[in-house]
Formats: C-alpha cells, sequence, structure tokens
C-alpha cells in the first residue's frame, strides 16, 4: 500500500470496515477487531496501528520482527485461525504505520481469545450466543476443502502432477476424465473449482506451493532415540509439498527408521523378512492423518518413531457421532475434507466405507502385534502401533526357559506351533513338550485353540 493511498483510506474515518488503534500495545483489541471483520463484513476490512482515534497519525516503532510477532499472535489466539495481510508504511527507517487487511470469511465464526466479536458501525462488540450459534450453523453445511483461495490461480497448479493423478485416477478407478483435458476443466469435473477459481482442496492436491497459503499443511517427522520425547533426536524432517507426495515422503521417513525382522524357516534356504509394523497400516495412519486432519488448525502432522513405538499425530477430534469405541466396530464414514477423501479413493489411497481403522487393527493383529491405540490428546488424534510385549527382556523377567523362549520366537514368526513341532524345534519328550507349553499358556503367553487332539496349536496369547 502506497502512503497515497494510506491517507486516502485514513481520511475516510472509523467505520464498518475501518479502525484506528495508536500502538501495538492495543493488540489484543485488534485481534477483536480482525475477527469482527472477517465475522461481518463481506469484504473484511483495515486495522491501522500508528492512527489516533480521530484520524491523528502518531506512528509506531516498527522493529525487525514486529511484523511477524503480530501475526504469530493474531494466528495463536483466533479460531479458525485468520491469517491477515499486514504491511508496514513507513515514514521513516523505524517509524511507521502499520496496516492490518482481513477479508472477509466464509468460514465464520472466528473466535478472538475464545470469545466471538461482530463490527456494528465503527464499534467492535462481542456476539450474542444465538448469534454466534446461527453462524455456527450455516458454517458446518459446508467444508473447508470446498472453501475458496481468493487469491489463488492456475498458475498456481502443478499440471504435471495433475497430469499424473488423471493417469492413476483411470488405473486405479477408472476415473473418466482424459489425462490431455484442460487443467480448468478437469479441476471443475473434479469438483474442485467453482467459477474458475480454485478451492482449498485444490491447493492442497495440486499446488506448486501448497504453504505459501495454508503453512501448517506440513508432516513433521522424527525419530527419537529411546521410548520418550526427551530422548534425542535422530533424525528430523519437515515434509512440505502437495499432500500427495507428503504421503509418499512421510512413508520413505518411516521405512528408513523401523527395522526389518529377519529369519530362517525350518526347511528353508532363503531368509524371511518382515517390516516391525505392517506396511499397509503405516500407509492407512499415514493417509488418514492427511486426508482427515482439521486444516484450520495451526498444528502440524506429527509422525514420531521411538524405539518401541510409532504414534500418529493429526489436528482434530473425530466428528460428531463417532467414539473411539466405534472405531474398531462397524462404522459409518464422516470425511472431515470430503473433497480431499474423494481424489484419495480415486488414486486407491483410501476407500469410502470407513473401514481404514478396522483394517489398522486386523493388520496389527496379522503382524502378531497389540492392537493399535486410537486416542484424542490436546486437541490431536492419535493412531500408535506398538512393537510386540514380547520382547527377549519380557521374556527373561518371566523366567522361561530357552526352548520356552525359542517356542515363542517361533510363533511370532510362523503364527502358530503344535506339540510335535515343540518337541522337533528343541529335541525333547511329548511329556516335557505339554508341560512346557501350558506353563506358556498360564503365564499368557500363548492361547490353546482346537478341540481335537490332531487339531490343537498354540497362537500368541497377548
Amino acid at each position: 500500500m502506497t502512503k497515497e493511498q494510506l491517507y486516502k483510506i485514513i481520511a475516510q474515518g472509523e467505520g464498518q470496515q475501518l479502525e484506528f488503534k495508536k500502538s501495538v500495545a492495543e493488540l489484543d483489541k485488534v485481534i477483536h477487531t480482525l475477527t469482527a471483520f472477517a465475522n461481518t463484513n463481506s469484504d473484511g476490512g483495515h486495522v491501522l496501528i500508528g492512527v489516533g482515534d480521530k484520524g491523528k497519525v502518531k506512528e509506531v516503532v516498527i522493529g525487525h520482527e514486529t511484523i511477524k510477532q503480530i501475526a504469530d499472535k493474531v494466528s495463536a489466539h483466533t479460531d479458525p485461525v485468520l491469517y491477515p495481510k499486514i504491511e508496514a508504511v513507513k515514514e521513516t527507517q523505524d517509524k511507521g504505520i502499520i496496516v492490518i487487511t482481513i477479508d472477509g470469511s466464509p468460514n465464520k465464526p472466528h473466535l478472538s481469545f475464545g470469545r466471538a466479536y461482530k463490527r456494528v458501525g465503527s464499534t467492535t462488540t462481542q456476539m450474542t450466543r444465538a448469534e454466534y450459534e446461527r453462524l455456527l450453523f450455516k458454517r458446518k453445511s459446508f467444508s473447508f476443502d470446498s472453501q475458496i483461495v481468493e487469491e489463488a490461480t492456475l498458475e498456481d497448479v502443478d499440471e504435471e502432477k495433475m497430469r499424473w493423478f488423471l493417469r492413476e485416477a483411470k488405473k486405479q478407478r477408472g476415473l473418466n476424465i482424459k489425462e490431455d483435458m484442460p487443467v480448468d476443466e478437469a479441476l471443475m469435473r473434479l469438483k474442485l473449482s467453482e467459477n474458475g477459481q480454485l478451492t482449498n482442496a485444490a491447493v492442497l492436491l495440486f499446488g506448486k506451493a501448497p504453504q505459501d497459503y495454508f503453512i501448517q499443511s506440513e508432516v513433521k517427522c522424527i525419530r527419537f532415540k529411546g521410548t520418550g520425547v526427551t530422548g534425542s533426536m535422530i533424525d528430523l524432517k519437515v515434509i512440505e509439498g502437495n499432500i500427495i507426495d507428503q504421503v509418499i515422503s512421510t512413508e520413505n521417513f518411516i521405512f528408513n527408521h523401523i527395522p526389518m525382522a529377519a529369519w530362517i524357516e525350518s526347511g528353508e534356504i532363503q531368509r524371511q523378512e518382515k517390516w516391525l509394523y505392517p506396511p499397509k497400516a503405516i500407509r492407512e495412519a499415514v493417509v488418514n492423518a492427511i486426508a482427515h486432519r482439521n486444516y484450520q488448525s495451526v498444528g502440524k502432522i506429527q509422525v514420531r518413531i521411538f524405539d518401541d513405538r510409532i504414534e500418529f499425530w493429526n489436528p482434530g477430534e473425530l466428528p460428531p457421532g463417532l467414539t473411539f469405541h466405534d472405531l474398531k466396530q462397524k462404522h459409518k464414514s464422516i470425511p472431515q475434507n470430503p473433497l480431499i477423501a474423494k481424489q484419495f479413493f480415486w488414486i486407491r489411497y483410501i476407500e469410502e466405507v470407513g473401514t481404514g481403522t478396522n483394517k489398522m487393527v486386523d493388520w496389527c493383529i496379522e503382524w502378531r502385534l497389540p492392537e493399535p491405540d486410537f486416542e484424542q490428546i490436546t486437541g490431536d488424534f492419535v493412531v500408535t502401533f506398538r512393537k510386540s510385549k514380547l520382547t527377549e527382556e519380557y521374556l527373561d523377567s518371566l523366567g522361561l526357559n530357552e526352548r520356552q523362549k525359542r517356542a515363542v520366537e517361533y510363533v511370532k514368526t510362523q503364527e502358530n506351533i503344535t506339540n510335535r513341532e515343540y518337541q522337533e524345534l528343541n529335541n525333547i519328550s511329548k511329556r516335557t513338550a505339554s508341560y512346557e507349553l501350558k506353563e506358556l499358556v498360564e503365564k499368557g503367553l500363548l492361547k490353546r485353540t482346537g478341540k481335537a487332539k490332531r487339531d490343537i496349536k498354540y497362537i500368541i496369547g497377548q
């Protein structure tokens, strides 16, 4: 904004779309007003810091970090987060007027420090509960990913990624959109644009630089040493770019930091191998976090890898009507971001039937691992995969002999063991095998299955 434009605005005086503040010390009130503009005016409004009540220019000191500090405080104390345009129009090298511009929001009502405000003439006032609930009801009628990014254009779209998507969607699900179709038409057919304008989903999926618009749309991957967050970090990577590529990059980080178990099966020459955690469950957890996160939250997705577990932290909460118990039962699909979920469906990253969490449970059980944990922790939905409890240290603590420990390891790779296999594995009598297997069952390490003698097998009990 030029000085000439600024002084024309000041000359208008405070009103429905303009507020003056003398200094940065009034920043809390500034934030109230920004939410009021976003909630009330379709065209938003301006807050000028460094101008008195009657339009008298006061000027404020504008340091190197001033703009960033204002932006950080606005994002920290608005919900859903506001991202205003902040610029300094300087009179001298270090003094001038700070101009904060906010657009009208399709995502209202926004809260400032936990309260909702509206603009009435030149006054910012708190909304009544009825006014807040009316706006909230309207907002729930459409999702974040379907909203328009006003500043984005077709120039922001990565055409190569778009072409890849169309090829892959046709291959995986038979999507009937030609690969060489003009980008604008393809986006319209996918319902990712409206009247030529890009939706949030379009920018997140196919943007050349989505973080220019959504700085929070990153995945933070950390490999910790040990079993707690106080341990040193072995590796840390922040994954940016479009959310389709984020899935692959996040997976790569995980597989670079989890071990692969190896063993030789009886009668086989070649070594058998498998990852510590089931790859399908890892893919499901990564995709769910990226597709279903709350992109209005300033938090980032986090993948935390420890010696004994891997955690997926996803900003957001369960949709209304679902409980954590439901996630391990049959349940309906309620996507947080239906447009993003639909595109992930086309390329077979997800299904649309609400089975993702059920599959994670099944895959972990098949891998002889504990069922995954689903939790809500400080505003994040957290999924945790854990290593088998049957570690060498744990088996030692139970006082097992070497034959019993050998049998447990056998079952971990072969799924089950019979009495005869236990005898052959340890070169012992049937009587001894029966006694030691019974002891393993009593300790809860193995579970006996089958009724007829010839069908009796022992599987992992925990």
